[in-house]
């Protein structure tokens, strides 16, 4: 039987692009998937989607501690083999996505699917595609999250092996998930086509400093590496942002 697919979608007051993220998933012509809509309790008409779609998916709207929080609410409603995270404005390419990469395929416990994605801004517009390595390196882990969550299935048994998301992280929830697994990384499997979009205007967006303390903090925290090595990566990490800072203001 074809590995079932759980696609968890957090949301709030996402009337703008929540419609469209929903088709982009339910559209997809790879049969054994399910939707999971977790909202935080929108007032801004969300809700009148959801009811719209619900025969078609499974969701709940009630407040939260945040989209860790949803997400952990998501992971205990799923019933899938793999399992993938979505926000509002996010959502799957094409309809073939799922198809291409599960149809024949068969559960692995120890084995990490992650395709390509696509930068956009809040109008839509392409602003980078990334490019991720066939032989995927787990010391790519060491300097960013390097498998985007928007283009990431991960096993059930991973979340059973590691536990779920960190409600203290604020900004970095799915690169603290993975970072816990660092010093045994499974294997990854990497799709080389673009498979997903992630919209340019989450919790994190402008907010790059703060971002990199989490990032330093969730890697010692996780004792990846030496508290030297982690210092310098970071302080690297940080010039190199003042500098294209300062560079793009003249």
């Amino acid at each position: 039987m074809k590995p079932k697919v759980s696609i968890i979608l957090s949301v709030l007051n996402g009337k703008a692009h929540i419609y469209n993220t929903i088709q982009s998933i339910l559209n997809q012509n790879y049969q054994n998937k399910e939707l999971i809509v977790i909202d935080g309790g929108s007032k801004d008409g969300t809700l009148d989607i959801l009811r719209k779609h619900s025969n078609k998916i499974k969701w709940i709207s009630e407040s939260d501690k945040g989209i860790s929080d949803a997400f952990n609410k998501g992971i205990k409603l799923a019933t899938g083999d793999y399992i993938n995270f979505q926000g509002d404005g996010d959502g799957f390419i094409h309809e073939n996505v799922l198809t291409e990469i599960f149809q024949n395929k068969t559960v692995k416990k120890d084995q990490i699917i992650c395709g390509n994605i696509k930068r956009i801004d809040k109008k839509g517009n392409i602003l980078f595609t990334t490019r991720l390595k066939e032989n995927f390196r787990k010391t790519s882990l060491l300097f960013k999250m390097s498998l985007p969550h928007q283009g990431l299935f991960m096993p059930r048994s991973f979340f059973d092996k590691y536990g779920l998301f960190d409600l203290n992280t604020k900004f970095a929830m799915d690169y603290e998930l993975l970072l816990r697994a660092y010093k045994s990384f499974p294997e990854v499997v990497i799709i080389n086509s673009p498979i997903a979009y992630w919209r340019a205007d989450g919790l994190g967006e402008g907010k790059t400093l703060k971002v990199l303390e989490e990032y330093l903090r969730i890697k010692k925290k996780n004792k990846v590496e030496n508290s030297f090595l982690l210092n310098v990566i970071y302080l690297f990490d940080v010039s190199k942002y003042v500098i294209k800072s300062i560079i793009n203001k003249n």
